[in-house]
């Protein structure tokens, strides 16, 4: 279930990042690593999740472990962050888990074409999973009156769309629980944040810099009016740093030329 890397010992907590994927959830993880963060990255695929830890404690030198988790399942949940709260005190922990969203496979659904059990994994995934890896992290969090919890919504955040009942439910209910936790824990030292992604993350402009043979393509990287995850990891280590007297309990991050919702 679990692989770990290591080239230095950290001498701060655990930043949990749940939902890596090759884009944002990389990003963040990448940067709360170089912050000095002994980093776990949790998500299903445990062989291309290994490999982004092998990457960012080489390139950071840092402390990473990949831990597998399927958050459309409770018991996954429970077991997983057994692991993470293995490693030590969690003072961040970053939700960026959803379910596939019907565009990626061609195209908004039909309502009436939604199956339950869809609708339900959907839901499960982008609000009740939350939850439950809130609670895992929580009791610490407020035992040492710190800490960090970010929950990655989107434009469907906010506003219903035709053809996208699965997740705007869903995520709507995300902005629910972060208000609601945000209210709870504030007062206790605990930072919760909304972070609205109003737009399409695309690939890493520094990472696809390094993939470029000649500076003149360095224009096109983000043409396509997709955002920077590593712009996007710079505003959740924002989030985190933030002074107390004036956090944020919602930000928006737009793209420059935003085509979807």
């Amino acid at each position: 279930m679990m692989r770990s890397v290591s080239s230095s010992s950290s001498t701060r907590g655990i930043a949990a990042i749940v939902g890596v994927g090759p884009n944002l959830g990389r990003s963040v993880a990448r940067k709360f690593a170089h912050e000095g963060y002994t980093v776990a990255i949790l998500a299903r695929d445990l062989g291309r999740l290994s490999r982004f830890a092998d990457e960012i404690a080489r390139e950071e030198k840092a402390q990473v472990y990949a831990i597998r988790i399927d958050c459309s399942e409770s018991q996954s949940v429970r077991e997983a962050f057994e692991g993470v709260l293995s490693l030590g005190f969690v003072e961040v922990l970053v939700y960026n888990a959803y379910q596939p969203i019907p565009w990626q496979y061609g195209g908004p659904s039909s309502f009436t074409d939604i199956r339950l059990d869809s609708f339900q994994k959907s839901l499960t995934v982008s609000s009740v999973s939350a939850l439950h890896c809130a609670q895992q992290v929580l009791p610490g969090m407020v035992e040492r009156g710190r800490g960090t919890i970010i929950f990655t919504g989107c434009a469907a955040s906010l506003s219903g769309v035709a053809g996208f009942s699965e997740l705007c439910c869903g995520k709507f209910a995300l902005r629910g629980l972060s208000q609601c936790l945000a209210k709870e824990f504030h007062p206790l030292g605990i930072h919760v944040a909304h972070v609205i992604i109003d737009g399409v993350i695309g690939a890493s402009r520094a990472l696809a810099m390094q993939q470029r043979s000649f500076v003149g393509e360095q224009e096109s990287v983000g043409g396509d009016g997709s955002i920077d995850p590593d712009s996007v990891a710079q505003t959740y280590w924002y989030l985190h740093i933030q002074p107390r007297a004036a956090w944020t309990q919602e930000i928006d991050v737009r793209s420059p030329n935003p085509k979807f919702f």
